[in-house]
């Protein structure tokens, strides 16, 4: 009896393989919107400022959780938002051994700037869909996240 697997017949992606290819589509036309601007900005680096702007003051770790990066990865792209001052590092009112990250109000500024823009892929990302298919896509997938997050 043969084991071999079977080639798969479906022609349709994967669940894995089309979030990756709908992510990177995003990052692209994102990073087109901010060069349009003349900004020399990368999408990982608006994410930060996207976070911090949202979420206020965070140390590092909270923030490269926040954006899915690691520690070396984070405080090349802090050192480099901080060098074009658009955020600072400052001590913990609590802890002075740690720092918070916050937004300058140049790096303020910038992320209200780029959130228009983020606005107009997100919705060009989505014209297909209605109203109730955006509804329902944004449900379905809150739920796979939380679903991977508590596996538990």
């Amino acid at each position: 009896m043969n084991h071999a697997a079977q080639p798969h017949t479906d022609s349709r992606e994967t669940l894995g393989v089309l979030l990756g290819l709908v992510r990177t589509e995003i990052v692209r036309a994102m990073e087109a919107e901010i060069a349009a601007k003349g900004l020399e900005l990368r999408f990982t680096q608006f994410l930060i400022l996207k976070r911090l702007g949202k979420l206020g003051p965070m140390s590092a770790t909270e923030l490269a959780r926040a954006v899915e990066l690691d520690g070396g990865a984070m405080t090349r792209q802090l050192d480099q938002l901080e060098q074009r001052g658009y955020l600072r590092r400052c001590p913990h009112e609590q802890d002075r051994r740690a720092l918070r990250i916050e937004l300058t109000p140049a790096g303020d500024a910038l992320w209200r700037q780029l959130t228009d823009c983020n606005d107009r892929v997100l919705k060009a990302a989505q014209h297909s869909l209605n109203a109730t298919e955006r509804k329902q896509l944004h449900d379905y997938l809150e739920r796979v996240l939380h679903t991977l997050r508590h596996k538990d």
